[in-house]
C-alpha cells in the first residue's frame, strides 16, 4: 500500500474546508461532503415552465448528477448506441456549452436502468474528475477548468452484473474512488444469468494525488457485490477526518485519509448490496443495504464509542422498508429516509425512532436534498415532490418536469439545477429582468 504523511496542521485545514463549503460549490454528488443541504432562499416551492431561468437540450442521456463550482456546471452524458462519453461544462448564467469532450467506447451488457454515464463528476478550482468503467477498464480522468486533460487512469476491468455507477470525490489534494466489484459467488441466486461475470472483480479503495493522478495509496478489499454508494467524511473531532465508505463484505469502512489506514470497520457485513450512499450525524455513522429494487435495513453506529474488540458500537437498526438507492438526508435532528417505492418516512437521527411515515407515491432512484427547511426529490416519471422537512407530514408541491429523471438536483449561489433524461434545467436565483430600476440602473442610483 502507498501512502504519504501529512502534517496534522494541513489535515486541520483540509477538513475545516470539507465542512464549510462556499457558496457557488457543489462539488459532488449531493453537494458538500455529501450531505445534500443548501441553505438557499431563492428556489421555489412550486413552479412552471416559465420559472426557468433557462433550459438546455444535452448531447447524451445519462443518469449522473450536475456538479456546480463558480459559474461552470459539469456533468457527463453517454449514448445509448455507441456508448460514446460526454464530459460537458455548462455556463451556470446562460446554459451555454463552454466546451464539450467525447470519449468513444463500446457497448456491454448491464441493467436496462443504469446508463453509460451514471458516476457523478467531482470539481475543484483546478476542474473535474470523472469516472466511467467497462469490462475493460475502470477510467478516472482529471480535466482542467478549459477541457484540457490534466491525467488519466486506468485501473484495471470491471466485473459488475449491473454495471458502475461509484462516484468519486476530492478532499484536499486527493481524488477517492471506491471500486468494490462483483464475486459471482457472492451474487444471490436471481442474479444469476447465462452471460454473469465467471471470474472476482479486483475490488480496492483509491486515492490518487489531484494534481498529477498518481497513486498516493490503495487498500485493497474483499470482492463480493459491486457497490455504488460515494464516500463521505465523517469528523470526530477538528482535524481528525476519516473517509467513510459502505460495501457489501465491509459493511462500514472508516479510513485514515492521510495513510489509507483503516480506522475502524464496523461489526455489520452488509449481505446485500451498497446503492445509495453512507451519511453522517453528530456521533454517528448511517449506512444500508437491500437488493432488487427494495432496501433491506440501515444501521446507524457510534464510531466514538468502542467495545472491547475496538469496533464501533451498533446505535439502532431500522428494517425495511427502507431506501435501496436514495441516499438519506439527515436535517436539524431528523433522518429522512425516501424510499424507491415512493414511501417516505421521518426518523429521530439520535435513536431512530419514526416520527412520521407517509406514501407520496412515484419510484425513485434520485435522492432528496434540503433547501431552506424543504426536501425535494424528484421520480424516475420527471415529477419533482416537494415536502416539508419537519416532524409534520406536508406535501407542498409536485411539479412535472416533462420526462423521465434519475438524478439528484444541484443547488449552489440560489439556483438548483435539474437533469433529465435529455435536458438541464436552471431554476430560482434573481433573474436579471426581476431587478428594480434601481438597481438596473449603473451604481445603483
Amino acid at each position: 500500500m502507498h501512502h504519504r504523511m501529512w502534517p496534522i496542521g494541513v489535515l486541520v485545514l483540509l477538513v475545516s474546508a470539507w465542512a464549510c463549503a462556499e457558496e457557488g460549490q457543489w462539488p459532488r454528488f449531493r453537494g458538500p461532503n455529501g450531505a445534500g443541504i443548501s441553505d438557499a432562499t431563492t428556489v421555489p416551492v412550486k413552479w412552471t415552465d416559465k420559472d426557468y431561468n433557462w433550459k438546455v437540450q444535452l448531447p447524451g442521456l445519462g443518469h449522473s448528477s450536475p456538479v456546480v463550482w463558480g459559474s461552470r456546471i459539469f456533468l457527463t452524458a453517454g449514448d445509448p448506441n455507441t456508448a460514446k462519453r460526454t464530459v460537458l461544462c455548462l455556463d451556470t448564467a446562460s446554459g451555454r456549452t463552454l466546451w464539450q469532450r467525447d470519449y468513444p467506447s463500446k457497448t456491454f451488457g448491464q441493467n436496462s436502468d443504469n446508463s453509460y454515464a451514471t458516476a457523478t463528476p467531482a470539481a475543484d478550482a483546478n476542474g473535474v474528475v470523472v469516472t466511467w468503467a467497462t469490462p475493460e477498464e475502470v477510467v478516472l480522468l482529471a480535466l482542467d477548468l478549459d477541457g484540457g486533460e490534466a491525467w488519466r487512469r486506468n485501473l484495471g476491468p470491471f466485473v459488475g452484473i449491473h454495471g458502475s455507477g461509484a462516484s468519486p470525490i476530492i478532499f484536499g489534494d486527493l481524488v477517492v474512488l471506491g471500486n468494490d466489484q462483483e464475486d459471482p459467488k457472492a451474487l444471490p441466486s436471481i442474479y444469476s444469468k447465462p452471460d454473469s461475470p465467471k471470474s472476482a472483480g479486483k475490488s480496492f479503495l483509491i486515492a490518487v494525488d489531484r494534481k498529477t493522478g498518481q497513486t498516493r495509496w490503495q487498500l485493497q478489499r474483499r470482492s463480493s457485490q459491486a457497490a455504488y454508494s460515494t464516500p463521505c467524511l465523517y469528523q470526530s473531532e477538528p482535524g481528525k477526518g476519516e473517509l467513510i465508505f459502505s460495501s457489501t463484505s465491509h459493511g462500514i469502512t472508516a479510513v485514515d485519509p492521510a495513510t489509507g489506514n483503516v480506522k475502524w470497520e464496523s461489526n455489520t457485513v452488509f449481505d446485500q448490496r451498497c446503492v445509495g450512499s453512507p451519511v453522517v450525524a453528530p456521533g454517528l455513522v448511517i449506512a444500508g443495504h437491500g437488493y432488487g429494487t427494495r432496501g433491506t435495513s440501515f444501521v446507524a453506529v457510534r464510531p466514538g464509542s468502542r467495545e472491547k474488540d475496538g469496533k464501533p458500537a451498533l446505535a439502532y437498526e431500522i428494517k425495511k422498508p427502507v431506501p435501496l438507492v436514495p441516499t438519506p438526508l439527515v436535517k436539524d435532528g431528523r433522518l429522512f429516509l425516501w424510499s424507491d417505492d415512493g414511501f417516505v418516512a421521518c426518523h429521530d437521527v439520535s435513536n431512530g425512532q419514526m416520527i412520521w411515515r407517509e406514501r407520496v407515491g412515484g419510484a425513485f432512484y434520485g435522492s432528496p436534498v434540503c433547501v431552506n427547511n424543504r426536501v425535494y426529490c424528484g421520480a424516475r416519471n420527471g415529477d419533482v415532490v416537494v415536502l416539508a422537512a419537519a416532524d409534520r407530514f406536508e406535501l407542498l408541491a409536485r411539479v412535472p418536469l416533462g420526462e423521465p429523471s434519475y438524478t439528484t438536483p444541484a443547488v449552489a449561489d440560489g439556483v438548483m439545477y435539474l437533469r433529465t433524461r435529455t435536458h438541464l434545467f436552471s431554476l430560482g436565483g434573481r433573474k436579471p429582468q426581476a431587478l428594480s430600476l434601481r438597481e438596473r440602473l449603473p451604481g445603483g442610483t
